[in-house]
């Protein structure tokens, strides 16, 4: 039966190496020397360091350009509140999104049974299966999905015929 699967995942090598080169970009900008300005990746979260939130918003700006360099989508950023560290400096912590969460996957699945194609959704931990007859139903699952949930960068893998 042919499926496929809606999922929500970053690159997590490309992430990498953007927050890489966005660290290279502080260390060598004029503006950044001498200062506290920094950016660090642990796991799934990466966090910024700076005196101001001026500069935190600075460096959010540089990793949201490389980030868009490597083809990576902003949306999997999550941002976090500014926190007071030690003496003037500020941090910032960014999750990478990754997973469907449980409403989002909830709402996917009540939309494709809500759309009358013949096709069943079924949550799948992180993923959402979606299950037909027809090559062409699971398209237009495929199409409505996109349409309907903009906000969140969904990607269909394990397409099977």
């Amino acid at each position: 039966m042919p499926s496929f699967d809606t999922v929500c995942e970053a690159n997590l090598v490309e992430v990498k190496n953007a927050v890489e080169n966005t660290a290279k970009e502080i260390g060598t900008r004029f503006d950044f020397k001498g200062t506290a300005a920094a950016i660090e990746l642990k796991e799934k979260e990466i966090t910024l360091i700076g005196d101001a939130e001026f500069q935190l918003s600075q460096v959010e700006d540089i990793l949201r350009n490389q980030l868009t360099k490597r083809n990576v989508d902003v949306r999997f950023l999550d941002k976090g509140d500014v926190q007071k560290m030690g003496g003037d400096k500020v941090k910032q912590v960014i999750k990478v999104r990754n997973g469907i969460e449980t409403e989002v996957s909830k709402k996917i699945q009540r939309m494709v049974k809500d759309s009358k194609l013949k096709v069943q959704a079924a949550i799948q931990g992180d993923a959402v299966r979606v299950t037909g007859a027809k090559r062409d139903d699971l398209q237009a699952a495929m199409a409505l999905i996109k349409k309907d949930i903009a906000d969140i960068p969904l990607s269909f893998n394990n397409f099977r015929d």
